[in-house]
């Protein structure tokens, strides 16, 4: 089969499509998955680098993270999937190839209106959110979320849920286009932090009429969590999710304690096999029912033909995309 191959730790040129051994023959609960598309994740980004190795068991040399395709065999202890069905899921590393074997219970149907494209670009970013809005932050009707890089694949999968769900979403980004662009897709109110990282924090009060944003999904990291503390109402809940901006920051824990704030940080690659089984039932019964009745949608920025991988690292890693890229095994 065909397949992305990290050659060595580096910059784009170390990316290579190469043939490979199909994989064996899927065991137990496990589906051997003909990815048609495959999305690219910043974390593919930082596994080239070197710098993000995936979980043990995953391939170390080809990447990917979230895939759609079809079933093309299952393990003999296989009753919810067969040969032909169409299907998007998550895996921890692998999914940039012809073919992928996944845990049954990591995979969802896509929705007639799907096509692969479109369906690539859901599972990582819809499943990622829509566990830390609702899981993880219990986020309720008629509440606010302030959402950090709201232009990106979470943050624009964020807004949507966010919107379908009855609560108010403020956004941040470096870039205004890609806060018009989410205003599309339901975005409240925005703010340019290019310049200013922490202004954020005087809007906030303003549109939330001086109490603050209940829920924070927090996709930058520590360069805005001193203000995120500031900016959240009482009994808020911030959920870590990101950290372009650094991984280390000073806390203010009279201000936790007297606000009764909630802090928790979250991944999706990294978790066990029980857990993304969870994620995903969760993600399969109230988010794909949303995207079969285009309540909420896919947000493709560009498709590249896979053998195009070094162009579409290049688009990500210059913040160029809004929503997600995806990759073409057709």
């Amino acid at each position: 089969m065909r397949a992305v191959i990290i050659t060595k730790p580096g910059d784009v040129d170390v990316l290579a499509i190469k043939e490979v051994d199909d994989p064996p023959a899927p065991s137990a609960d496990r589906v051997l998955v003909r990815v048609r598309a495959a999305a690219l994740n910043r974390a593919d980004i930082l596994q080239r680098q070197g710098k993000y190795p995936p979980p043990p068991g995953a391939p170390t040399d080809i990447p990917g993270m979230e895939f759609a395709g079809e079933v093309s065999q299952t393990g003999p202890e296989v009753y919810s999937w067969k040969v032909g069905d169409r299907v998007f899921g998550i895996c921890a590393g692998g999914a940039q190839a012809d073919f992928v074997v996944v845990p049954a219970n990591h995979l969802a149907r896509v929705p007639d209106n799907l096509n692969w494209t479109d369906a690539a670009a859901v599972p990582e970013v819809f499943i990622t959110a829509h566990d830390a809005l609702f899981t993880q932050a219990g986020l309720q009707p008629g509440e606010t979320v302030l959402i950090h890089a709201a232009g990106s694949g979470v943050g624009t999968a964020a807004v949507q849920l966010v919107r379908a769900t009855g609560a108010r979403s403020f956004g941040t980004s470096r870039t205004a286009d890609k806060l018009e662009r989410a205003k599309e897709y339901g975005l409240d109110e925005s703010l340019v932090v290019a310049e200013q990282p922490n202004r954020f924090v005087e809007s906030v009060k303003t549109w939330s009429n001086n109490r603050g944003v209940d829920v924070i999904l927090d996709l930058v990291g520590a360069g805005y969590f001193e203000s995120n503390l500031v900016a959240m109402a009482p009994t808020g809940r911030m959920i870590l999710v990101g950290t372009t901006s650094g991984s280390t920051a000073t806390i203010n824990f009279g201000l936790v304690m007297s606000k009764r704030l909630t802090l928790r940080g979250t991944v999706l690659r990294g978790r066990s096999n029980e857990e993304k089984a969870t994620a995903t039932r969760l993600f399969a019964n109230h988010v794909v029912p949303l995207l079969a009745s285009a309540a909420v949608k896919p947000v493709v920025d560009k498709v590249y033909p896979v053998e195009e991988i070094r162009e579409a690292h290049l688009l990500m890693e210059n913040n160029q995309n809004f929503g997600k890229i995806v990759l073409s095994l057709e």
